[in-house]
């Protein structure tokens, strides 16, 4: 298995506070990879390590082998990574059309309209008048027109339609790079066919489980229909 970026025995601390105990996480090429946890698992607190947006305290990063710890995260966004984080993901001041110029090569966006149409009625709208899932959109198509080899994405079809984030899956799994996303629950559209899908469990800042989306066990129905956390 190529790993295109790796977390080896990393630790993160926020002040006196450990988010992250000591994580290994491979991050296979041409894979998808999902992140799995509840807030304050250290799912975020991972793709940020991977970003360089946080430094380890302790352990090392890699990327295709290279140690990058040291790296910021300008310095790995030109060695080909793209990290949509789950906040301030788009430049609230600017129209779509301007956010989506400032992502594309030489301001070619034709291909973000084409994975999400939605955008196209949108375009002269400052994006800090969309809504939530429009802005998740507009942030995620920065991945679509980004030559990446590694793509992180923190929640990337929070306040979507269901068939928009089903389309939205399917837009990174299409991409050939290495995709990291951090999400609470499997999303179904991960759980059958396609690339393959790789999911590590987080919990409390240690990964508690490492497999395949088959050896999940379904998330079973809350009350009124609501599904229920694992």
């Amino acid at each position: 298995m190529t790993l295109a970026m790796e977390l080896r025995d990393v630790r993160v601390r926020y002040g006196p506070l450990e988010a992250l105990h000591g994580v290994r996480l491979p991050v296979p090429a041409g894979a998808l990879t999902v992140l799995l946890g509840r807030n304050g698992s250290g799912r975020t607190t991972a793709l940020r390590a991977l970003a360089g947006t946080v430094l380890p305290a302790a352990g090392s990063v890699l990327w295709q082998g290279r140690d990058v710890t040291a790296l910021r995260a300008y310095a790995r966004a030109r060695l080909g990574l793209c990290f949509v984080p789950d906040q301030r993901a788009v430049y609230g001041t600017l129209t779509v059309a301007e956010n989506l110029e400032l992502a594309a090569h030489r301001g070619e966006f034709a291909r973000a309209l084409e994975g999400f149409p939605a955008l196209r009625p949108l375009l002269g709208r400052t994006a800090a008048t969309l809504s939530g899932g429009e802005q998740r959109m507009l942030a995620l198509s920065r991945a679509l027109l980004t030559p990446a080899a590694v793509v992180l994405a923190d929640e990337p079809v929070q306040g979507m339609a269901p068939a928009v984030a089903d389309r939205a899956y399917e837009l990174l799994r299409e991409l050939g790079a290495a995709v990291v996303v951090a999400e609470q629950r499997l999303p179904e559209a991960l759980r059958h066919g396609g690339p393959p899908v790789v999911v590590h469990e987080l919990r409390r800042g240690s990964v508690v489980f490492s497999g395949e989306p088959a050896e999940l066990a379904p998330v079973s129905p809350g009350p009124g229909g609501a599904p229920r956390p694992p």
